[in-house]
Parts: structure tokens; sequence; C-alpha cells
């Protein structure tokens, strides 16, 4: 029976209103150490900096660490939300959880039009209780509103089909989501190609009919968004990029290009081999990648008949997936933002009303073998994320298990193609089934999020308190870790990057008396360049200490040193200050 819209609204909004629960409450708590998501805390404070200068100092730049130039989009939200409720912790925090609910809305909206109301339910139910999602939504960090701007631009694009203007929007918002963390590229190469593939096949409709690409509307559409593109690449070009020309091309250059990995053929496959393995993404919402693994090859086999949101979603994955190959898949902040992709393409099996497989969809042998690599993949990664559970932090052993039974199962699936693909075609999604599949979803990601919020702690919030309470207000401290404390205090931090970020002068900044590091679980600990600060200083002393949350083990120090030798304010050493 098909839901109203009412029911879709009623539940939309209860969603919406689970999701702010997950994600506002506990504001200042730590990040997970224990089920960790891979945030890390301290880079909370180094991005926000910029906006914290504004409104504190009045000036977007007191040092020559300026993320601003790498995400200005992020970095305007952040200092509208210190505007509006001051400087804090949880104040930057409101950043990206109003992105991770708009998120959820708006994947709510593309699935609606995409693929009818029940996938809308199960698409919001599953994003808001989604735990790695709702993670990152709680840390003030870029990647929840690079990922909300992406399903701005999805949802969009699928709307576009019906009301072609709307691809204006979904053209600008994908570019937005470059300005907000670059990384983001990827997804106007994915939402580019679609366009440009849908006009390219309106054109071989002209004089083949047998392509059914789609209405004129889908046409306009396409155009709408590549305008969109262009346009705001224009403008943004003109108001931000050329003023700023050679700290834009600095802080890009020194982050996007100097500090990539390595590029050969050796390292292109480790990287490609560590995607299930490496991290726990994939695993903690394996029901959900399983699901999407199955939908994928679906869209692929009607790839021209297929709607292009729906065809959008498979080029978010998989180049995505390539990004991650030729960039950096070893760092697991660089996975969410496939989350609300993986939850849309579960949302449309779960919700689909006809077979796994459409009637239309006609599976031949020439099919199935130029299936073969997209097939390869997707057992990987659903296979990888459960056998990595034999091996844990034990890449290699995974990699060839994982390997060995995807190939087995890839074989079966071909030499039993038309029964599988027979079977497939006349099977049904009941509702009673997918309410049970999403069901048990929400329910793995409510009991890792009770795991955390039975054990978590506020170490880092109280440290920056007690630092405030030390230090006063305008005094200069060195070292990346100082940004990540200066969120409940008015210190000025002089963060140091390699080759970057006041690295130049690190050795030399006597002006700077003190210096914030780790010394557990180790000294500098939160990168080797502090190290060259602290020898530049041979009598410093440590005259204070914190409880921080970092490592998995939830226990570590960070201590405040002072670069000669003397007293701070006559600070003990258990953080706060003698009378």
């Amino acid at each position: 029976m098909p839901y109203s819209r009412r029911f879709l609204l009623t539940v939309l909004v209860a969603a919406l209103v689970a999701g702010a629960a997950l994600r506002l409450a506990w504001p200042t708590a730590d990040p997970p150490t224990h089920a960790t998501v891979g945030v890390v805390w301290h880079d909370e404070g180094a991005w926000v900096h910029n906006a914290r200068n504004r409104v504190l100092w009045g000036t977007w730049r007191t040092d020559n660490w300026n993320p601003m130039f790498i995400a200005p989009v992020f970095t305007a939200l952040e200092a509208g939300a210190f505007g509006l409720f001051g400087v804090g912790t949880w104040q930057a925090r409101t950043v990206p959880a109003v992105s991770g609910l708009a998120a959820i809305a708006l994947l709510a909206a593309g699935l609606a039009t995409l693929g009818g109301r029940r996938a809308a339910v199960i698409g919001a139910v599953l994003l808001a209780t989604n735990y790695v999602f709702v993670m990152w939504n709680r840390a003030a960090l870029m990647e929840s509103t690079m990922t909300s701007l992406i399903v701005a631009s999805w949802a969009a694009y699928a709307v576009a089909a019906r009301r072609p203007l709307a691809g204006l929007a979904a053209g600008s918002a994908a570019v937005l989501a470059v300005f907000t963390k670059a990384s983001a590229v990827f997804f106007v190469g994915a939402i580019g190609l679609d366009a440009a593939f849908t006009i390219g096949s309106s054109r071989v409709l002209q004089t083949r009919s047998r392509l059914d690409t789609g209405s004129p509307a889908v046409q306009r559409a396409a155009w709408w968004t590549l305008a969109g593109v262009v346009l705001t690449i224009a403008l943004v070009a003109m108001v931000f990029v050329l003023p700023n020309w050679s700290e834009y091309r600095f802080y890009n250059w020194q982050m996007s290009v100097t500090r990539k990995p390595e590029y050969s053929v050796g390292a292109l496959l480790d990287r490609a081999s560590w995607l299930p393995i490496a991290h726990d993404f994939f695993t903690r919402m394996w029901l959900v990648t399983l699901a999407a693994a199955l939908a994928i090859p679906g869209v692929a086999a009607r790839w021209s008949r297929a709607l292009p949101a729906e065809r959008l979603l498979v080029l978010w994955v998989m180049i995505g997936l390539l990004e991650l190959v030729v960039h950096d898949s070893g760092n697991e902040r660089r996975y969410v933002m496939f989350i609300p992709a993986l939850v849309a393409l579960a949302a449309l099996l779960l919700g689909r009303e006809g077979p796994v497989i459409p009637d239309s969809v006609h599976l031949d042998g020439r099919t199935r073998w130029l299936s073969i690599p997209l097939l390869l993949l997707l057992a990987y990664l659903v296979i990888g994320s459960v056998v990595r559970l034999a091996y844990l932090y034990q890449i290699g052993p995974g990699v060839r298990l994982a390997a060995a039974l995807s190939v087995a199962a890839v074989l079966a699936l071909v030499w039993r193609w038309q029964a599988v693909t027979g079977w497939l075609a006349v099977q049904r999604m009941r509702p009673e089934a997918a309410l049970l599949v999403a069901g048990l979803v929400v329910a793995g990601d409510l009991a890792q999020y009770w795991q955390w919020a039975t054990r978590r702690t506020s170490r880092n919030y109280e440290a920056s308190l007690a630092l405030g309470r030390v230090l006063p207000p305008g005094t200069l401290v060195h070292g990346k870790l100082a940004n990540g404390l200066s969120l409940e205090n008015r210190i000025r931090p002089v963060f140091v990057g390699r080759g970057f970020g006041n690295y130049e002068d690190r050795k030399r900044r006597d002006d700077v008396r003190y210096i914030l590091t780790y010394t557990a679980p180790r000294i500098g600990y939160e990168g080797s360049v502090i190290q060259d600060v602290l020898e530049a200083y041979p009598n410093r002393a440590i005259i204070m200490t914190f409880d921080v949350a970092e490592t998995s083990s939830g226990h570590d120090k960070a201590a405040l040193i002072d670069k000669f030798g003397g007293p701070a304010a006559s600070p003990d050493r258990t953080g706060r200050a003698q009378d």
C-alpha cells in the first residue's frame, strides 16, 4: 500500500527530531575514542581558526595559518555561528549538526522524487540514525558540510528531471561543496559527466529511436546543471579566488598537491586494496553497503534508461572510490561523503515496489562478461568489510582472504548467471521485509550510539576551560594543539604545519612564550613538526598538564610548556591556577 504524503511528512519530521537529538545531545562531549569513526578532535580548532579570529579580534588573519583559503564556505558558516552564539565548542559544532539535518531532509526530497515515498521514508530514517554520520555531524570539521552540499546537489538534480531550472541549483551546490572541501571535486566531475551523457544520448535519440534517454525536460535539466557549474565557478573565481590568488594558490597547492601520496602502480594497488579493510567504515554499515551493492548493478544494467539521479548515485560511489584510490584511502574522514549515496541506493532497493531487477533489463551473456569488473569491486567491498574482522589491524591477510572470496563469489555468479538473474527478476521487496531490514540497521546504529553515550567524556572541553583560567586573553601559544584547545578561552594560537602555517619561523618565535603539545601517548603526537619547535628551546619546562581524549585508550595527556623554563600565572599541574 503506497504511503500518503501526510505519512511521509510525519516520518520526516520524526526523523529530523530524532536526528537532532542524536546530534545535539551532550554538545561538548569528546568524539568517540573506543568506537572511533576517525574524528581528530584537535583539528576542530584549527579549521575554525579564521572564523574565531574574525569574531574575537575583528580580523580574519592573525598568523600565517589561514584555512579560509581552502574552505571559504565552511569558514563563512562558522563565522556566522560564532557571531550568533559566541565562540565555543558547541557553537562551532552547530554548523556540521545543522548540515547533517539538512542532508536528511534533502535526501528524503530527492528519494521521494526518484523512488517514491517509501524510499524517502527509509532513506530519511537511515541517514538520521547512521552512527558514523551522526558522529561526524557532531564534530566542527568540513566533512559534514561538504557532504550536505553534495546531497543538496544530488537532490536538486533529481528534482530537475521534472523542473529543469532546479539543475541550476544542482550545479551551484556541487561547486560550493568543492569550496567547502576540495575533495568534493570528484562530484563535480560526476554530475558533469552524467549531464554530458544525458545531452549526448539525446542527440543519439534523434537518429536512433531505439534508445530511451528521457523527456525533453531531462535534457533541459542537464543544460541547466552545466550552466550552474560554470556560472558558480565564474562567480566564486571573481569574488574570492582571483582577488586572493597568491594565498589561494599557496594553500591549495600545499594542502592538495604537495602532500599528495605516492602514485606508483604498487601504491595505487595498495590503496585500492585498503578500501574495505583499513577502516571499519563499511563494516559499521554493512547491511546498507550490501543493499547498495545489490542496487548498483541494477542501475548499471539499464544505464541509458535509468533516471539521471539514479546514474549520479552510482557515479557518486564509483568516481568517489576512484578518487580515494588516487588520493588517500587510508584516512577515514575521506569516506564520510559516501554515506548518503549508500543510504540512498539502499533505500531505492528497499523501497522498490517492482522486482529487484526490473523486467525491462535484459541481462544477456554479453552483459554477464562486461559486468565482471563491477561485480568484483562490489563483492570485495561487501566481503572485505566482514572478513577484516578476523584480522583486525592486519591489512595483508584481510586483503588476500577478501580477494579470494570475492573472485570465488563472482565466478559462481557468472557460472549460474541465468538462474540468479532470472530469480532476481521475479523477486519483490515486500514492505514488511524492507521495514525489517531498515529496523535492523537503525537498531545497530543506535546500539553503537548508546555504547558511546554511556562511555562519553568531555576531557578536551574541560582542558580548554582550564587553559583559559591560567593564560590571559591574547596570550600567544605555539603549536597545532593550541588551536585544538582554543575554543573555550581567548588565547591566540600560532599554528605550525609542514611547509605551511608559520613553518618558516617556527624555531625563532621568541615572542611566543608557550607551547601546547601532547605528552601521551607520546610527545608531539599531533605531528612531527612540533619536535622542531621543542628542540629549538632546550631550556623548556612543562608547567601544566591536561587530561585529553584522542587515541583509543581515551586517556591522553597534553602539556603547556614554557619555552624559557619560567612559571606561568602560578599554575599547579592539574589544570587549575593556584591562589
